[in-house]
């Protein structure tokens, strides 16, 4: 293969590399962190002790009582005198042990829904109904709680099954054709920037540039990756409606969203590493005195001068008599 035929399919197989290593890196996260439910209830655990969760499920649940007080039963000064003291006990009741296994439980129960929606799984009819989560048992165990402080009428509080739409019906079939894509791209989009890099790295004429090059799109793409994240959570902050509390619904997209920013931190660190090493090998190596050869020339040997020819004898001279 001529070398600027090998020149220009390196650089298209590597600019494609670092332009699928985000997504490749997004689509994982999304198909085998988020799709997992016990790596789930596990990231949502600790929000059960963040006190803007607190304070947002505090006041959903106490204004889900009061509601159901006022179309229930007929004493309407009560629930204006009960309100602070309400809220104070199921502030109280958000720091129990049974809260924390409540929250555990209605985020598992919630995310098997959600999945099994997203998947299609069971009779077919889940596109028409949306995926719903129920606060009664909460509302029950508020309601055990006021009893047991004695607040007046507590045992009269209606437990309704007060049902918060996760997932409306209209949106489920384009989220359910996106998970299946998502499926599909957390496993072949990694596959595929792996082999484009080795690909494009064994056809560079100059295989050391390359891989600074790969590793410099590498963390470059890492970097925007975690630019995307931050620039999503302002508007999805933004996007919120006014009755959302915004303190809690940043905590649990930093929660969600930790894993991916953790790679991306790994793909940015990692890719500047392995481009100033390779950087410093080949100026260290290129700053190196060549070492000179020593080439060990054989001692000359002494060689016997070449014997002159013998002197022609004499020939004895006869004398005359």
């Amino acid at each position: 293969m001529p070398p600027r035929l090998r020149s220009a399919l390196s650089a298209a197989l590597l600019a494609l590399t670092c332009l699928l290593v985000p997504f490749g890196a997004l689509a994982c996260w999304a198909a085998y962190d988020l799709a997992d439910t016990s790596r789930y209830v596990t990231t949502m655990a600790p929000l059960a002790a963040d006190p803007s969760v607190r304070e947002a499920v505090a006041d959903t649940v106490g204004d889900g009582i009061l509601r159901a007080v006022d179309q229930h039963l007929d004493i309407r000064p009560v629930p204006g005198s009960v309100r602070p003291f309400l809220r104070d006990v199921v502030r109280s009741f958000t720091q129990t042990e049974a809260f924390r296994l409540a929250w555990d439980t209605g985020n598992q129960v919630t995310h098997d829904a959600v999945l099994r929606a997203l998947r299609d799984e069971g009779d077919g009819t889940t596109a028409a109904h949306p995926v719903i989560v129920d606060f009664a048992p909460v509302t029950d165990q508020v309601k055990r709680q006021l009893a047991r402080d004695h607040v007046p009428l507590a045992a009269r509080i209606p437990v309704q099954h007060t049902a918060v739409s996760v997932l409306p019906a209209g949106e489920l079939v384009s989220l359910r054709k996106g998970y299946h894509v998502l499926e599909v791209a957390g496993f072949w989009l990694p596959l595929a920037a792996v082999g484009c890099a080795a690909t494009g790295i064994a056809l560079a004429v100059r295989r050391r540039s390359a891989v600074v090059a790969t590793a410099l799109g590498t963390a470059l793409g890492g970097g925007l990756l975690a630019l995307a994240l931050a620039v999503g959570r302002s508007l999805t902050l933004a996007d919120l409606p006014a009755d959302v509390p915004h303190p809690a619904a940043g905590a649990v997209y930093d929660a969600l969203t930790g894993t991916l920013r953790t790679v991306c931190w790994l793909l940015l660190g990692l890719g500047l590493t392995v481009a100033l090493a390779t950087w410093l090998t080949r100026y260290l190596r290129a700053g190196r005195p060549a070492r000179r050869r020593r080439t060990t020339v054989p001692a000359p040997t002494a060689t016997a001068a070449p014997a002159s020819p013998p002197a022609p004898a004499e020939e004895p001279t006869r004398a005359r008599v």
